[in-house]
């Protein structure tokens, strides 16, 4: 009386049931269709278990990239009340590809989480960039002025926090407003991060040599649409 299709779709189920065992890790997930195929008469299963959860669920996305190096950035801590997990790679792209979840919804249109590690991610890798000698000439010499978007080119993140009273804003209620949730990501993934880069100098190196080129780039394609307004 309400949907006016009712034929359930296998890859749209298979897609959430898939993404819930990333999320939760080491759960196990049964999808199984007892319609017959048409062609082949037989019915169908997958099983989806993510023993690494969001570890596995990073990789599984960036899987037809290139990697900027193999490792995963990741961290599962709670802040003021709030259990945050974060998974980051880095790979030879140009865009950005964050994913955030809030009690397993996907928060499409970000929020206060997203606004939380975006903070922390600028912040972390400016403070490395400028007391690293090396990486802090390369800016130099190169005459660029960094900015928070080239920190996260060629970014891969899956952000997942539970929140005991989550406030969504808009009509798809897709975008978190919690304001006190900004500051508990901002601390839980720019502690992380900042070890991280502390015991992994040749990685910090990479993603800073990344982030030159991205600043390098913008400064020129901006340049280049002056010089043609002109």
């Amino acid at each position: 009386t309400i949907f006016t299709t009712t034929t359930f779709q296998w890859d749209i189920v298979a897609r959430r049931m898939r993404e819930l065992a990333y999320l939760n890790a080491g759960i196990k997930i049964t999808l199984t269709d007892l319609r017959p195929d048409p062609e082949t008469g037989k019915t169908r299963q997958e099983v989806f278990h993510a023993k690494d959860g969001l570890k596995e669920f990073v990789r599984y996305i960036d899987r037809h990239r290139q990697h900027l190096f193999d490792d995963v950035i990741y961290l599962k801590t709670e802040k003021q009340g709030v259990p945050i997990e974060v998974a980051i790679m880095y790979n030879t792209d140009y865009s950005e590809n964050l994913h955030s979840y809030v009690n397993n919804i996907n928060t499409i249109e970000g929020g206060t989480h997203v606004t939380g590690f975006r903070q922390a991610l600028t912040r972390v890798l400016k403070n490395y960039a400028d007391n690293d000698p090396q990486i802090s000439k390369q800016i130099e010499k190169a005459k660029i002025e960094v900015a928070g978007e080239d920190f996260r080119e060629g970014l891969t993140a899956v952000i997942s926090i539970k929140v005991a009273e989550p406030q969504f804003e808009g009509q798809t209620k897709t975008k978190l407003g919690n304001s006190e949730v900004t500051g508990a990501v901002n601390q839980a993934v720019g502690e992380a991060l900042t070890n991280y880069l502390e015991e992994h100098p040749d990685e910090a190196k990479l993603i800073c040599e990344k982030v030159i080129l991205a600043a390098t780039a913008r400064i020129a394609a901006r340049k280049a649409r002056e010089s043609v307004q002109r």
